[in-house]
């Protein structure tokens, strides 16, 4: 959608851009759908993909046109995707922050199934109205819309975990990966008083499922006769254990507080430290995984003939390097 047009850094993964261009997989013929201006579809380009797009905006939509191989305008609750593509002609049908836009987004997930290729994908984002900050909103009797983000103004429609995944299952399809980009709740847009909530209820908030997770990022595929679906198991982009607050938590900041981020930062240093050891430990033993080599090939030749003293000295001195490690 138009005013989700942001810098992309395909790198990071607790990104909705990073996750959905990481669940596409191998996918070469990729349909953009709600493709704004192209900064999603340029990068795939850059990929080797050839990138399609749909758009509502025909000023967006003219701007897309000159970087992909096709763009057409169109709504979505007017007119079924399907009638603008050729059948079974992308590998990939992405939806990211689209399906909350729109009148019937079970319907409109249905229709594309037809613009599939055999065993190809769509890969969804959607933000989490489960997340911490909407949460605490509501505790305090908030509702208030933005430009972006959870409370867009042009949502029509909310999902929670389990309400998305029904949407997909409705549509006759079957989630194969389930993922999540994280933010803390006094860390996002959502307008949250810190300074008016009781004791503990944020801590509390936190440790609540999904409470973390600011949207999902779906792969899914046309369901196959008579299969039973399981859901996935939810993977983040960031352990949410180490997702910070925002800025306007700074003053409400307990001194408890204080310390657990510091304490975060520490075990962060400290893992950072044991992952530097254990790489020098695996070089270290290809160091000695090479030295006993090269002793066995000394004494095989000593056994072999009279060893001259030069590799008698050699072998000796790899064996005391041996015995001090």
């Amino acid at each position: 959608m138009s005013h989700y047009a942001v810098e992309i850094d395909p790198t990071n993964l607790n990104t909705s851009h990073g996750q959905v261009i990481d669940l596409l997989g191998d996918a070469h013929r990729v349909l953009d759908v709600g493709c704004w201006a192209g900064d999603l579809g340029r990068l795939l380009i850059e990929r080797g993909c050839r990138v399609s797009g749909f758009e509502l905006d025909p000023a967006a939509a003219a701007i897309a046109a000159e970087h992909l191989e096709s763009v057409v305008v169109g709504d979505l609750d007017s007119a079924p995707l399907s009638g603008h593509f050729e059948a079974g002609s992308f590998d990939a049908i992405i939806f990211a922050d689209v399906l909350e836009h729109i009148m019937d987004p079970v319907g409109v997930l249905a229709d594309s199934v037809r613009l599939l290729a055999p065993g190809g994908r769509i890969v969804i984002s959607i933000p989490n109205v489960t997340h911490g900050s909407l949460r605490l909103a509501l505790l305090q009797g908030r509702w208030r819309t933005t430009d972006t983000g959870l409370l867009d103004r042009t949502h029509i429609r909310f999902f929670s975990r389990d309400s998305l995944l029904q949407m997909v299952a409705d549509a006759g399809l079957v989630t194969t990966e389930l993922r999540g980009t994280t933010a803390d709740p006094l860390g996002v847009e959502v307008d949250v008083d810190p300074g008016d909530l009781p004791p503990g209820v944020l801590a509390w908030v936190r440790t609540r499922p999904d409470a973390m997770v600011y949207q999902f990022q779906l792969a899914v595929r046309p369901a196959r006769e008579g299969e039973v679906p399981t859901e996935p198991e939810l993977v983040v982009g960031k352990d949410p254990r180490w997702v910070r607050p925002g800025p306007s938590a700074e003053g409400f900041m307990t001194a408890a507080w204080r310390a657990e981020l510091v304490e975060r930062d520490r075990v962060i240093g400290l893992e950072s430290t044991a992952e530097t050891a254990t790489a020098e430990a695996r070089r270290l033993r290809g160091v000695e995984k090479r030295l006993r080599s090269r002793v066995a090939e000394l004494e095989q030749a000593a056994q072999q003939e009279p060893a001259p003293s030069t590799v008698r000295r050699t072998a000796g001195r790899v064996r005391r390097r041996l015995r001090r490690r």
